[in-house]
């Protein structure tokens, strides 16, 4: 069973929606960059996904930036 995070469990991070350090829900996340069926194999990217706690505003950001 999964917890959810208290308040000061969360990740503090400024948010461009609010213009505020708040409390933000932090995941990676694999998506797929390629639409073409020949090169979706070869197109999965990890990207960290961070939602404000308090407008919702959700930002994504490639992890490898190569």
């Amino acid at each position: 069973m999964a917890t959810q995070p208290t308040d000061s469990d969360s990740i503090r991070e400024q948010c461009p929606s609010c213009g505020g350090n708040t409390p933000h829900e932090v995941r990676v996340e694999i998506r797929t960059e390629s639409r073409k069926d020949e090169n979706v194999a070869f197109s999965r990217e990890p990207y960290r996904i961070a939602v404000c706690e308090e407008c919702g505003a959700e930002t994504a950001t490639r992890m490898n930036n190569a």
